[in-house]
């Protein structure tokens, strides 16, 4: 008997190129006119403008200090969600549900508040705040508050993209491998970690990505001191705020090219996954 219902295929020539122009003009509209406007503006007087402007002392405070917060919150996020999509795949416990409720938090809060929050534990109204200044440490204001607001709207992703990869491999492996005399590192490093790299390196990424790109919650702990506690993105701010639109638009640049690099990164690495986890699946 034929199939009465059509196939998601089965629409006509016409329909099918119109789905593909609308698409194609929303790309156009929402991703490539902006990346068009940010490095032709970048650009406009020309490269030795743009060099001048990415060099000059308070851009590169500013590349440092964001590359520095990437570098140290992203390995912290990277060992928290090894640990949190361990424990949440491999064990049973009462409140796992309550841990990937938490887990999904950031994704749920503005990032502003997350910074108000930094801001009532640490301000100078608070316990903390004033104890930790007694010891001559500063969070607030600093690059130690700029981490922590940055840890906090990251930590997610790595988590969030290893739980339902190691929730679909289950435990077989690993129980082989203590079967078979190994310990319980030596099962990690040789057996589960092998077996996860692709979506680690995954939520890696998206992790750099965001870290690097984050606004919200740094604008508010940061005190947007020039030199000091500006990263890239609070930069470009503050000098299209000054009316400065070529520092601002070359840095933005950097940061597009920055996204761009990313993504491209992330292709390559899903592309590579889906093709071992298909592997994977066939195989059982």
């Amino acid at each position: 008997m034929a199939n009465r219902y059509p196939s998601a295929t089965s629409e006509s020539r016409p329909v099918q190129w119109l789905l593909i122009a609308i698409c194609l003009a929303f790309m156009a509209l929402f991703l490539v006119l902006p990346l068009y406007a940010v490095f032709s503006e970048a650009l406009r007087q020309g490269l030795g403008a743009f060099f001048s402007s990415l060099q000059s002392p308070d851009a590169q405070s500013a590349i440092r200090l964001t590359l520095t917060v990437a570098v140290i919150a992203v390995p912290l996020n990277v060992v928290f969600g090894i640990c949190a999509a361990w424990a949440i795949a491999k064990y049973e416990f009462k409140g796992k549900a309550l841990l990937i409720t938490l887990i999904d938090l950031p994704f749920s809060i503005s990032p502003v508040i997350a910074g108000l929050v930094y801001v009532l534990l640490f301000g100078a109204g608070s316990f903390l705040g004033p104890w930790l200044k007694s010891y001559g440490i500063e969070v607030l204001f600093a690059v130690p508050g700029i981490v922590l607001a940055t840890i906090f709207v990251t930590f997610p992703f790595v988590a969030r993209e290893l739980i339902p990869l190691m929730q679909d491999q289950g435990t077989g492996d690993e129980e082989a491998a203590l079967s078979l005399g190994a310990s319980g590192w030596q099962t990690f490093m040789r057996v589960t970690l092998p077996n996860i790299r692709w979506g680690l390196l995954y939520g890696v990424l998206l992790c750099n990505a965001r870290a690097m790109g984050e606004f919200g919650a740094v604008a508010v702990v940061s005190g947007k001191i020039r030199g000091q506690t500006t990263t890239m993105p609070l930069q470009v701010e503050m000098l299209y705020n000054e009316y400065n639109a070529t520092a601002a638009f070359a840095l933005a640049s950097l940061l597009a090219l920055l996204a761009l690099v990313t993504l491209v990164l992330k292709s390559l690495l899903e592309w590579r996954f889906s093709d071992e986890l298909a592997a994977t699946n066939g195989g059982h």
